[in-house]
Formats: structure tokens, C-alpha cells, sequence
């Protein structure tokens, strides 16, 4: 996992838009799950996130 300069998991910009850091997914993959409503959990493990990453893509 590559880690935000502040040393923690966060959100980068690239070119695909707003990305987890240290993956390819970006926000959007991660809101058409939660706007479909599915728990958090099953997002977090359909996208193998760590706890850091899911918390990041969701503050």
C-alpha cells in the first residue's frame, strides 16, 4: 500500500479522478456501491480495502 505524504492512507487526484491510495479504485467505484446502499463491510472486502483505506474513502 502506498501511503498519502502525511504517512496515513488517504485519497490522491490522478488523471482517473479521485483515487485510494496504493489502489486503481477510485471514489466513484467506491459511491455507486454506497449510493446502491450495500454495507460497508462487503464494499471493503469486494474491493479488498484495508480498514485505513474504506475510512479514507469515506470521510
Amino acid at each position: 500500500m502506498t501511503l498519502a505524504p502525511n504517512g496515513k492512507a488517504g485519497i490522491i487526484r490522478t488523471e482517473r479522478g479521485l483515487t485510494i491510495a496504493g489502489t486503481r479504485i477510485t471514489l466513484y467505484d467506491v459511491m455507486d456501491y454506497v449510493t446502491a446502499q450495500y454495507p460497508v463491510k462487503f464494499i471493503r472486502s469486494l474491493f479488498d480495502l484495508t480498514e485505513e483505506q474504506i475510512d479514507a474513502a469515506f470521510s
